[in-house]
């Protein structure tokens, strides 16, 4: 099992970047895929980015492909997810999720076992 803390978001104007991380501790955590998805009260989280556990394979969003991109550390068990050209809409909670899945399906909710708190992204026009 692992644990997910998330750190990076804010408020920033629309056009601006922000960069989330999340650190993972606890067994192997280099070997998880790991995601990022975003929720807002009353709707099912939404899947933003994903990453296989060796960063050979990534999945978008179409909604933030050209402006997002994940990538991870192994060595410092950390996952990133650089946030530019942001949008009033990417406004929400960000989380990070961890799971043991193949590449197909990265963009899968249900296929992330262990969750972070969120960490909460303002974007103002």
């Amino acid at each position: 099992q692992v644990q997910l803390v998330e750190s990076g978001g804010g408020l920033v104007q629309a056009g601006g970047s922000l960069t989330l991380s999340c650190a993972a501790s606890g067994r192997a955590p280099g070997t998880y895929s790991m995601a990022w998805f975003r929720h807002t009260p009353g709707k099912e989280r939404e899947f933003v980015a994903a990453i296989t556990w060796n960063g050979d394979k990534t999945a978008y969003a179409d909604s933030v492909k050209g402006r997002f991109t994940i990538s991870r550390d192994n060595a410092k068990n950390t996952v990133s997810l650089q946030m530019n050209n942001l949008k009033p809409e990417d406004t929400d909670a960000y989380y990070c999720a961890a799971g043991h899945l193949i590449a197909q399906r990265l963009g899968n909710l249900r296929a992330y076992d262990t969750w972070g708190q969120g960490t909460q992204v303002t974007v103002s026009s």
